[in-house]
């Protein structure tokens, strides 16, 4: 997908590695590396772009500061070494939050989510904003016991009346929330499929007939959310 992007980094070292992982792994145009935020500022009147990787902990202006003074529809990848940061990154438009240092593996999970954001947008299927990520974990509170999971391990979430079935290969929890609540705080690969399910699109093993499966687990995929998931699954078709 031909995107265009800008990197905003007071560090030279994290500018050169973005723009190396952009390089092996994306179509994408990087129009700009700006080594501080007026920099940056200067070029976005000047320019238009798709999005923005931006350092928070920047001199003169942090990115925080910057993103406030951007347009309110600028999307944009937060770069930073802080997780505490993250709240605060939810009031923009805000389609990952990438800690440093930043893995290959990482950013390659940033580029599926990227491009499947902007494929939906140019297919007119509305795209909801979505918390990014900060961490590969989440800890999940079930009866009295808060359990600590790996977010690659679950494979997927089942809505039961007032309470969420999470599923991983070893165990299930029953949660008392809505599945709706638990959507909104998900991000890619994690996509709702039916009115009833959300799944974990890397944990699937085939579709068919409009049903996932996902081991021995047969899971439908409803009308109203078919578009949104096969979008996501052409991403990754050869």
């Amino acid at each position: 997908m031909n995107l265009r992007c800008i990197i905003i980094d007071d560090e030279p070292n994290a500018v050169n590695l973005l723009e190396m992982f952009i390089r092996q792994t994306t179509e994408w145009q990087l129009l700009a590396k700006c080594y501080d935020a007026l920099e940056a500022l200067a070029f976005l009147k000047e320019q238009t772009v798709d999005f923005i990787f931006l350092d928070i902990n920047m001199p003169q202006l942090t990115g925080m500061e910057l993103a406030g003074l951007l347009p309110k529809t600028t999307h944009i990848v937060f770069t930073t070494a802080y997780s505490e940061y993250a709240a605060d990154s939810y009031g923009y438009t805000t389609l990952d939050y990438l800690l440093k240092p930043i893995t290959l593996k990482r950013f390659y999970a940033a580029v599926q989510k990227i491009e499947t954001h902007f494929h939906l947008k140019d297919r007119g299927v509305t795209v909801p904003p979505s918390a990014p990520a900060t961490e590969e974990y989440f800890f999940i509170k079930s009866g009295k016991t808060f359990h600590k999971l790996l977010l690659h391990n679950i494979l997927y979430f089942e809505g039961e009346k007032e309470y969420v079935r999470l599923v991983t290969s070893s165990e299930q929890l029953l949660v008392y929330r809505r599945l709706k609540d638990i959507e909104e705080q998900l991000s890619h690969p994690f996509i709702r499929v039916h009115h009833s399910y959300i799944v974990n699109i890397a944990q699937l093993d085939k579709i068919q007939d409009n049903h996932i499966f996902i081991g021995d687990k047969q899971i439908p995929v409803s009308e109203k959310f078919r578009e949104p998931f096969m979008a996501a699954i052409r991403q990754r078709i050869f």
